[in-house]
This record gives C-alpha cells, structure tokens and sequence, in this order.
C-alpha cells in the first residue's frame, strides 16, 4: 500500500512538475512580438490558363507553377531599378505589369501611389505620371491604356505614347469625385474605386459624386504648436448624401454621356459592371431606406435604361446582394443572391428578370457566391449548410445547417451524362456537391478559369490549413500550409480551447455562445466572467473558426482566473432573416436583452461568482457593452467600451438607416437605447476608450457620453489615444491598451 501511495505521489508530482514546464502567453507576445501569427496563402495572383500564379516572394515577382509551387521564372526584380513593390497586377495578354509603389493610406480601403509599368518582352520600365501620385490605377482589358484618379479627375494614359488625358476636369476637394467613391460608399458599400473599362477597352463608365451639399465633419490632428484641422465630407444619419450620377466615357470621340437612373436623386447605386454585351451596363440602384434594389441595363451609347429587376423587403435588402451578380454567356440570363424565402439563395434569370432557376433552397443560407465556370456551367459558393453530399439541389432535407460553420459546394448547372436511345427526357436538377470535408469553416480562392481552387480551412481548435484542389470534383492536389510551426509552439502554452454551448431565453429565444475556462478550472469554485459582445447586424462571434489575437489575450485573462464567453445575440448572421433583421428600426433593444439573459444564465452555473461579471466590446460592440452595464446595471459589474457608437444620430447614413431609417422617421428607434439617454442607471466600472482620429466613429461619440455621465454625476474612467483612428492601432498602441484593459480588469472584476 505504501507502494502504491508512493507511486501515486511521484506521478502526481510529475504532473505538476509537467504543468509548470508550460509557457505563459504575454502581452508582449501577442502585440509586440507576433509570436503566434498564423501562416497563410495569399496574394496569389491566377494566370489566365489556370496552371500558373504569380505572386510576390522575396520582393520579387515570380511566376509559379500551380500543382507544386515551384518557381518557374521571375517576372520581375525591382533590385536593379531601387523601387520596392507594394502591389502589381498583369495586363490580360500577361505582357505587361502595372507596379504600385509608394503607398499611402486614405481610409480603409484606398489610397494613392506613384505606378510604373514594366514590359516583359521589352524589360523597359516606365513611370505612369510625373504629376503626382494616383488612385486606382487599371490596365485596360487589351493592356493598351491605363485609368486612374487624382485629385478627384479621372485620367487615361496611352501606352505607347504615354500620353496622358484628362476624362473629367471639375474635380475638386469636398465638392466632386469623378472615379473614386465618397466616404460613407468607401465604408459603408465597399466601393473606393469607382470606373470599371468595358471589356473592349472603348468605354469607361464611372461614378461623378457631387458632395457641395454634404455636411463637413472637422477632425483635429495633434502635434503641431497648432493642431492641424482635418475636414472632410461625413453625411450622418437623416443628413445630406452626395448626389450621384453615372457617366460613361467613350474613347473613340472623348465624348461623356450620362447613363438615366431616374428622377429620384436621394438614391444609392451601388454597383456598375459591364455585361457580356460590351455596350450593355449593369447598374445596381438602391433607394435610401436601402429596402428596394434594382437591376437597370444601361445602353452606353444612348444613356437609355430599363428595370429588369427588383428585390423588395420589409426591412432591409442585405448588402451582399449587390456584389453577387453573374452574367450567363451571350447575356442569355444572369445569377444573383435574394432573401425572398427567408433565407439567402440563389436564383438564375433571364435578362428581361424572369425566374428561370430557383437554384438553391432550404433553411440555411448562401454566405459567399464564388463566380460561375461558364464552360463547364458549375458555380460554386459556400454556405451554411454542412452535411449533404451530391445531391439535387431541391432536395433540402436530411441536411445539417450550422450557423457556426461555413462548407465549400459547387452546384452543375446543365445535365453532360451520355444520353441512351430511347430514355424517356426529364427535367435536369441542378447537383450540388460539397467540396468541404472537414468540420469549421471554409473559403476559397479560385483560378480564373476554375481549373483549380485554393481552400483554406480552420476550426475552433486547429490554425488555417490550406490546399489546393482541382475544380470541379475538389481532388486535393496538395497542401500549401498547415501550419505546423504554429502548432508545435502552441504545445509549449497550456491554451485553453473553446467550448461551445447554447441555450434559451426566457423569450423562448435559442442563442449561441462559446466558454474559455480558467487554466486549473475547478468546478467546486466560483470565477468572474468577463463577456465579449460584438453583436450587429449580420455579423458572428460564435463561429467554429480560428480566433484572431484576441483569442490569446483570452488565454492572458484565463491565466489570471477568468472565465471568457462570447454569445451571439439577435441581429446577427447565420440564421436567416427572421433572426437577423428581428433588431430593425430597434437597434440596441434586443441584442441588449439577449445579452444580460446570457449574463443571467451564465450566473446560474455552479463555478461562476454572479457578483463578477463584465463585458467588453469594439465599436458596435462598445455601444453594446455600454448598454449592457446601464440598461443591465444590477447584472454586470464592470464594462469596458473601446470606440463605440453612442448615439446612432452621429453615425453615418448608409449603415445607419439602412436598420433604422432616418431620425425623423424613427427617432425612438435612435434615442431609446442610445446609451447616451440611459447614464442614469449605471451602477459598475465603466472604462470608456476612443481615438481623436476616429474618421469613422467619431470622437464627438465619447466626448457627448461622458459629457451625459458627468451631467449624471456617475463616475467613470476614460482614455483616448491622440490621432489614432477606428482601429487604434501603430506602434506600441496595441501593446498599451491591452495592458491597460488587463489592468482595469484585474482591478474592477
């Protein structure tokens, strides 16, 4: 028996000798030192026969061979010329490269750059301008011409005379663009780079924004004696949008015409692309309250338009809707995305807008439509659903869906089986079959001719796993990073994995959420919890995918003694429109509610201290953390708010009323849970974090919550970072506010 005991001892001793061996993850690691950075595959550039890609490597831009990556030839070397590559792009005949250079940011997702085209066959490399740097600038389908913006003109240059000319001239600062989106179309509908050239090089058709009549929002930049003013054109909710026209530019004649989208100017168009027919625009109108899009066909020589068709809603149409859109070869029809049945599908018609096709059906939606192989008539999308095989795409039954997973499917479109003499004729279904094998979630990256497609796979517990396939039976060619390295180091930490769970309100209502438990979780104690809430609409948290840092800091915080949980609340993705768009004109309402009956269930477990619970969030979730320790001020006990929304009536039109419509025609769905209007209630910590360079929630947002607080004599703390913008963010800012969090945290819960 003493054996025994002895035995006992010394195994228990290795065990904790074994568990000390692990590694704690800092701060430092995760925001100074990149230690667990996951590898990835990007910036892969598909030649057009499908077997090559070219991408930048060791500065240099190399063309690769698809089925083994092994590096055929250089393309290019910048080393001799002393400039460094910050992106390229290939003519369409692959003779020539445009060089970006010199980049520097705007907002999110523009910039300007000085550009330079290299010549593969000749090795000359020319400057595209000498008058400063560009926007946007694009070869032409026959890599004859290049356009490109600046300051806010749109230009063409000819090759081979490198000469330049102007398309438009009466751009100015904060009163016309002509090629390049505004703000709010920047943020809120992804479109900076506003000219598309037709496909035979002719025509360039083109945004003209009149923003004269948009209120200027006036952003202070510090370090000067005297501060900089920064202004620019901001419309807020119910304010001013630009006016917007559609131009297209006809190079033969240098002549400009204006395409008709109606007489109603207080509109949005969101998209403009070419169809097959290189005289035939696409033209995708959105009216302001953002519930009613239109597919109009413009003809580029007459400006004349028709309604083909149109998608209505008593809510909101979802934004993806407008990238969706596929032409049919020889404009025979077109592919789009539509929520009719409840959920987001796919729908084939013709190009008068008759439904031809009900593609893809059942109660679980499309997320990402990949594009169409228009030989082989196979398009290929991912979604939500996770267990059928190769099916007809009208059978929807006995098949999984999961709102936390996404699975890669393609779906054959024309019926290509040998055909036997006298075989009675039926009409052919549409077969889908999941490319995906492996539970989490799914993207992809496809060649332009849809030989091959790069997959690239994570789950909760494992890092991005990536392979290469052929289209469109999904053969596994071979795997370009499983990153292993990552990995192996992470064996080193004890990393505490996510556990996920759900459960139902007391409205009946079943929410999702995952748990990291503290490292030496013991059930018979209790442990604070701190809550993480994103919570708008349309987005997740609770996904079976690979988490991004936060994931770590997490692990930080699990290391302290915290339990960490995320719920996804009403309003966000995944589950269809009755979930998602419950929260319209209501913003804030239910996604508060659902959040303080996570934080009550939560307090109910045995091993959670119901006294000690916090939340945190970024931007929307701020503005949800904020309500949460108000409006739930007897349920949290500390909150922390980096960069939120606090009153929707600062925030900028398109997102805004798109779930709310405008202040005047809904100021109770603005003001009842504007955090703003609920100061009164608060109880806990609350901890308030902001940039002075926010461009896209601004300052003003914090400035009027604390001015509310301290007009309600509530104390509170609060810190801003000076010039630092939305995502706060350079340098060692990261590493601060984290460690400033942790502290807080530590400290208040």
């Amino acid at each position: 028996m003493k054996k025994y005991f002895l035995n006992l001892f010394l195994i228990m001793i290795s065990l904790s000798a074994l568990a000390q061996q692990h590694k704690q993850i800092t701060l430092e690691d995760i925001w100074q030192n990149g230690t667990f950075t996951q590898k990835t595959v990007q910036a892969v550039n598909w030649m057009k026969d499908g077997a090559f890609y070219t991408s930048l490597k060791d500065d240099k831009i190399v063309k690769h061979q698809v089925t083994d990556g092994a590096v055929v030839a250089t393309l290019y070397d910048p080393a001799k010329d002393g400039i460094a590559i910050d992106d390229y792009s290939l003519s369409a005949d692959e003779q020539k490269i445009l060089i970006v250079t010199g980049f520097e940011a705007i907002y999110r997702r523009s910039g300007r750059a000085e550009n330079y085209l290299y010549d593969l066959k000749t090795k000359e490399l020319r400057k595209l301008s000498t008058k400063g740097k560009q926007q946007f600038a694009t070869l032409s389908p026959d890599g004859k011409k290049v356009a490109f913006v600046r300051n806010n003109n749109l230009f063409v240059v000819d090759l081979e005379s490198m000469t330049e000319s102007p398309v438009t001239k009466d751009g100015k600062t904060n009163e016309i663009i002509n090629g390049a989106g505004d703000w709010v179309y920047e943020e809120e509908l992804s479109l900076s780079k506003a000219f598309e050239w037709s496909g035979d090089s002719q025509k360039l058709a083109f945004y003209r924004f009149d923003e004269s009549q948009v209120q200027t929002y006036n952003m202070q930049k510090w370090g000067k004696l005297y501060p900089e003013d920064y202004k620019f054109k901001y419309p807020k909710a119910g304010e001013a949008n630009a006016k917007v026209k559609i131009m297209v530019y006809s190079l033969s004649d240098a002549k400009t015409l204006s395409i008709d989208t109606g007489t109603e100017t207080d509109l949005y168009i969101a998209r403009i692309n070419w169809t097959n027919d290189f005289n035939l625009l696409s033209v995708r109108r959105l009216n302001r309250l953002q519930n009613k899009l239109e597919i109009l066909h413009a003809n580029a020589t007459t400006g004349a338009t028709s309604v083909v068709w149109t998608d209505q809603s008593d809510t909101y149409i979802d934004i993806d809707a407008v990238d969706e859109l596929v032409y049919l070869p020889d404009n025979k029809g077109f592919i789009t995305l539509s929520e009719r049945s409840g959920y987001k599908h796919l729908y084939q018609f013709d190009m008068e807008g008759k439904l031809t096709k009900t593609l893809t059906s059942g109660n679980w939606q499309v997320d990402k439509f990949y594009g169409l192989d228009q030989t082989k008539q196979v398009l290929y999308f991912t979604s939500t659903e996770s267990s059928a095989t190769e099916t007809s795409a009208t059978e929807a039954s006995a098949t999984e869906v999961s709102p936390l997973e996404r699975h890669l499917y393609s779906l054959k479109l024309v019926d290509d089986s040998p055909k036997k003499k006298g075989k009675k004729v039926t009409i052919f279904e549409p077969i889908k079959t999941k490319l995906s094998t492996q539970k989490g979630w799914h993207s992809a990256n496809f060649s332009t001719d849809y030989q091959y497609f790069i997959l690239y796979h994570s789950s909760a517990d494992s890092p991005n796993f990536i392979t290469l396939h052929k289209a469109p039976n999904g053969e596994q060619v071979k795997i370009l990073e499983d990153n292993q390295a990552l990995k192996t180091k992470l064996a080193d930490y004890e990393v505490i994995k996510k556990e996920f769970f759900n459960f139902k309100t007391s409205e009946n209502i079943a929410l999702n959420g995952w748990m990291i438990k503290p490292q030496g979780f013991d059930a018979t104690k209790k442990y604070p919890v701190l809550m993480f809430v994103y919570g708008g609409p349309g987005s997740q948290t609770v996904m079976n995918a690979w988490d991004a840092r936060d994931f770590y800091w997490y692990q930080v915080l699990a290391q302290k003694g915290y339990i960490i949980v995320s719920v996804d609340n009403r309003g966000t993705g995944g589950r269809g429109v009755g979930f998602q768009k419950s929260t319209y004109k209501q913003l804030g309402k239910y996604e508060t509610l659902d959040q303080i009956e996570a934080a009550k269930y939560l307090a109910k477990m045995p091993f959670v201290e119901p006294t000690r619970i916090g939340i945190w969030g970024w931007s929307y979730g701020g503005y949800m953390s904020s309500n949460c320790i108000m409006q739930g001020a007897d349920v949290f006990k500390t909150a922390i708010a980096v960069a939120p929304v606090t009153s929707w009536r600062y925030y900028d039109s398109i997102y805004t009323e798109r779930y709310l419509q405008t202040p005047q025609q809904n100021a109770s769905g603005y003001d009842d849970n504007s955090p703003i209007n609920h100061v009164n209630k608060l109880k806990g910590n609350y901890f308030l974090i902001h940039g002075t360079g926010d461009d896209n929630v601004h300052f003003q947002n914090a400035v009027m919550l604390e001015d509310a607080l301290i007009k309600a004599n509530k104390q509170f703390r609060s810190f801003y970072y000076p010039n630092k913008s939305h995502g706060i963010s350079g340098g060692n800012t990261r590493l601060h506010l984290y460690t400033m969090m942790t502290a807080f945290l530590v400290e208040n819960l």
